[in-house]
């Protein structure tokens, strides 16, 4: 309910501080508040399709496969290390799903907290110690529990919203400017052209800064799932895991799901568009008790 609350009151923010602008600069306010309705429509509806497909797009890009039936003893107790971990966060057990990859992974989705899915890479299974997996599936059951899949996603619509509508109103305004300054034949033509250029200029900048935002928020999560984890299964399962993760086999940088990645960039530029902090970060954070 909060997370509800808190998307109702940006949006009210959004919307007051660009009414603000917009009686300032004259702009009439019909057709700014249509355009902000229309890019809000815009805005969210990429994001939520994106979370409502969640489990089907992720179980498609690693050809994961769910456990219906635990068919071995290692399936027999990722499904049952899952079901105990779900009821001490009092949420519905997610699906199980395991897919074939060499690189020691798991991830977290799905629109819903109690109708979500978590997958692991067999790499995870054949290379860590049960306690190990048992600290990454904990991360992840946290993840779940925290709603992160859900306020990722209203985090996403409103920054969507602001990129769509500001690049739009800048592109009307300085077309307009440019239009008023130059004589010519023509002139809606060109203006059109003008508008088209820099709404899809401003769009791919603004897009790019926003971005930032949402690693932002990304890499934050990271901690407290983090913590979560070690609260549950205790800190020191979940340090051996993070330190495993640093001598295992890295995942392609042309993996489809490198957005479900353990391990953020640690150079200076880069790591702000690093969905995952560092490990060493990571360590540091339990080892200091942070989050906790």
């Amino acid at each position: 309910m909060m997370r509800i609350i808190l998307f109702l009151f940006t949006n009210l923010a959004v919307m007051f501080i660009f009414g603000l602008i917009l009686n300032f600069t004259g702009i009439q306010s019909n057709s700014i508040y249509g355009l902000l309705i229309i890019s809000s429509l815009f805005g969210f509806s990429g994001s939520l399709l994106s979370l409502f497909l969640s489990k089907w797009l992720a179980l498609k890009s690693v050809n994961g496969e769910i456990i219906a039936h635990p068919r071995n003893d290692i399936e027999n107790w990722l499904i049952n290390i899952v079901k105990e971990q779900s009821i001490k966060k009092g949420i519905v057990m997610p699906q199980v799903a395991i897919y074939n990859a060499a690189d020691i992974n798991a991830f977290a989705t799905g629109a819903r907290r109690n109708s979500a899915l978590i997958a692991v890479s067999t790499g995870l299974l054949d290379n860590m110690t049960p306690d190990e997996a048992e600290a990454i599936i904990a991360h992840e059951i946290s993840h779940i529990s925290n709603g992160d899949m859900i306020t990722m996603t209203l985090i996403q619509g409103v920054i969507n919203t602001f990129v769509i509508f500001a690049s739009r109103l800048l592109s009307q305004i300085i077309s307009n400017i440019i239009s008023n300054n130059r004589n010519e034949n023509n002139g809606e033509e060109k203006n059109s052209f003008t508008y088209f250029f820099v709404s899809t200029a401003l769009e791919l900048v603004f897009g790019i800064l926003a971005s930032m935002i949402t690693m932002w928020f990304s890499r934050h999560r990271e901690f407290y799932a983090d913590a979560s984890s070690a609260n549950m299964v205790g800190r020191d399962k979940m340090i051996s895991a993070l330190n495993r993760l640093k001598i295992s086999y890295p995942p392609k940088e042309s993996d489809s799901i490198i957005a479900f990645c353990v391990n953020g960039k640690s150079d200076s530029f880069l790591k702000l568009f690093s969905s995952h902090p560092t490990l060493d970060k990571r360590i540091k954070a339990l080892k200091n008790k942070e989050y906790m």
